[in-house]
């Protein structure tokens, strides 16, 4: 068994189905491959997303507050969608197939998005008055083929991102120390290039989609992806495949629903008499809260069913183990419903903040910088705040505390600080801009004013992200049981969508309420008509409410996980193992 153990990876097949080899698959170069597509998945998305909203004012000729929801709710989909992909990887087609089918989709996405921008017929006619009234926006029929493209890219960027990370952790086994090293590389060069892929995505692409032509743009992200597909399936006989072992909705699911189903059921007072069937150094021990979800471990008549089966119906009868599982899951939603509101003025960089760009002047000598590329403000706060905390803030926090930088919760309660900070400093700068656009006119197109007076807002942003999305990546790894990993990378994204989705309401409603009368809103057709100061600042308010609300909910969940380490310790005096594995 150990000589067989040597050469095969454990848990991995090949692509015949037989026991992996190491000496022919798995490693750097497959791993490598799978991130060919997510260099292209990132030019793609973000390449589109950062400046769809001056396709969607400027040629199709939507309002502004229409524009940003339709980003917003785009890019909420998208990751929304990444709880479809990870339920399928999980429970039938495997990472593998998984990625290759939403990698397919999301090029027919950019296709047709490309071919949409090119021909006449999809999109209005150009405007050429002054005012915005004389512009024909675009009809139903044109916007329906838009809506078709941009949520064919989400559904294909939903696939990919739940799977592509996780493929390539498949390439090395982690009961081999020199493959888990390198595993350990895999995700900071992974998480190297996502950065890598953005700033190509909103420097040389948004350049050509300005510059060039959309469609040229447009069809760039196609040609890329479709290689990216050649290459990555290139390596089929290379990779290492673990099978399906069922999804964690489903585990959750069936917790719940025993529960319920015994919700008049009395639970025992001795635990030991709760259904229990995992081996002891695997099992998790009962903890004293979320009382009613314990009642999916009593047994009780016909859970076994009546075919003489000796393992019982999972949706009637579930382990404490499982349970317990469940219960971690539940105590993470305090801190995973306060990390919204930072995706929610994430949003606001790639909607408002470009919009606020393109009216500003933008010149660098004789080059115009495209008003979607001053993200690249945003990206550069990203890897500048990465290095400074790698390279200074990490060697002198741990000579000072003797801990290698901050834990997740002090991470996320920082970038929540500093995107509270940029909502103020957007306020302020926004302030300054309408100053200038009501002293220079409505004629005016272009505002005597430097767009570098918005540095600031996407420099904090950009800083509060590169902490808030390893805060949080690292939280939900980190706490949640061994067998829900993927469903609770899948949770974290999930803040993002829902991030953009209260975006889109928000801006809903403030529309609503200040544009009564037929007057111009807050974030009404024409910014410079509008007060974004005012929405902005109002985006600072929320902000500091919930990152009051964060704290505490940060310090109930410490102390919360103290005393569940302290009942284990006293528990674990008779099995140290089960203190390990809490």
């Amino acid at each position: 068994m150990e000589e067989k153990m040597s050469w095969s990876a454990v848990d991995a097949v090949d692509y015949k189905g037989f026991p992996a080899d190491k000496s022919k698959t798995g490693g750097w170069v497959p791993a490598a491959l799978s991130l060919g597509i997510e260099i292209c998945e990132r030019l793609s998305t973000m390449g589109i997303a950062v400046n769809l909203v001056t396709y969607l004012g400027g040629t199709m000729h939507l309002p502004s507050a229409t524009s940003a929801n339709i980003v917003t709710n785009f890019m909420g989909t998208a990751f929304l969608l990444c709880l479809l992909g990870g339920f399928l990887a999980d429970s039938f087609l495997g990472r593998y197939k998984t990625i290759a089918i939403f990698a397919v989709i999301q090029t027919l996405g950019t296709s047709m998005l490309a071919i949409s921008s090119k021909l006449p017929q999809l999109r209005p006619p150009p405007c050429h008055g002054r005012e915005d009234a004389t512009c024909k926006q675009a009809s139903g029929f044109q916007k329906g083929v838009l809506f078709l493209s941009l949520y064919l890219i989400a559904l294909g960027t939903g696939g990919l991102k739940s799977s592509v990370s996780g493929f390539g952790t498949d390439q090395f086994d982690e009961k081999d120390e020199k493959e888990n090293t390198q595993m350990a590389y895999f995700f900071n060069r992974f998480f190297f290039i996502i950065s890598t892929g953005t700033l190509m995505a909103v420097t040389v692409l948004v350049y050509i989609q300005d510059e060039v032509g959309r469609s040229w743009g447009y069809g760039i992200c196609s040609i890329s992806m479709f290689v990216a597909i050649l290459i990555f399936l290139s390596g089929t006989k290379r990779y290492r495949y673990k099978k399906c072992l069922g999804s964690p909705i489903v585990h959750i699911s069936q917790v719940v629903m025993a529960a319920r189903r015994k919700r008049h059921h009395q639970v025992p007072s001795d635990i030991t008499l709760l259904y229990e069937s995992y081996p002891e150094e695997l099992r998790i021990r009962h903890t004293d809260h979320l009382h009613f979800l314990d009642k999916a471990s009593v047994i009780a008549e016909g859970d076994y069913g009546n075919d003489g089966s000796l393992a019982p119906n999972p949706w009637e009868l579930c382990e404490v183990t499982r349970v317990e599982e469940v219960k971690m899951m539940v105590r993470l939603i305090p801190i995973w419903a306060t990390t919204i509101i930072f995706w929610t003025t994430y949003a606001q960089m790639i909607t408002f903040s470009v919009e606020q760009a393109s009216t500003m002047k933008r010149w660098i000598g004789g080059f115009q910088i495209p008003a979607g590329s001053l993200t690249v403000f945003f990206v550069g706060a990203i890897l500048i705040t990465l290095a400074v905390y790698d390279r200074l803030i990490m060697p002198l926090w741990k000579t000072w505390k003797g801990k290698p930088g901050f834990t997740n919760l002090q991470r996320i309660t920082i970038g929540l600080f500093l995107s509270t900070v940029g909502m103020a400093a957007a306020a302020l700068a926004e302030v300054k801009r309408l100053s200038v656009a009501k002293s220079a006119g409505q004629t005016t197109k272009v505002l005597p004013i430097s767009v570098f007076l918005l540095i600031p807002q996407f420099f904090l942003v950009g800083s509060g992200e590169a902490f808030i999305y390893t805060g949080q990546l690292d939280f939900f790894i980190t706490q949640s049981p061994k067998g829900m990993k993927t469903m609770s990378t899948g949770i974290f994204l999930t803040t993002l969508s829902l991030g953009f989705f209260f975006s889109s309401l928000l801006v809903s409603i403030v529309e609503s309420v200040t544009g009564i009368r037929g007057r111009q809103g807050w974030v009404g057709e024409n910014i410079n008509k509008g007060r974004l100061d005012c929405f902005y600042g109002l985006l600072a308010i929320l902000s500091f409410i919930n990152f009051g609300l964060f704290l505490v909910s940060a310090m109930w969940y410490r102390r919360r996980a103290y005393k569940h380490v302290s009942e284990m310790e006293i528990v674990g005096k008779k099995s140290p193992s089960a203190v390990e594995k809490c």
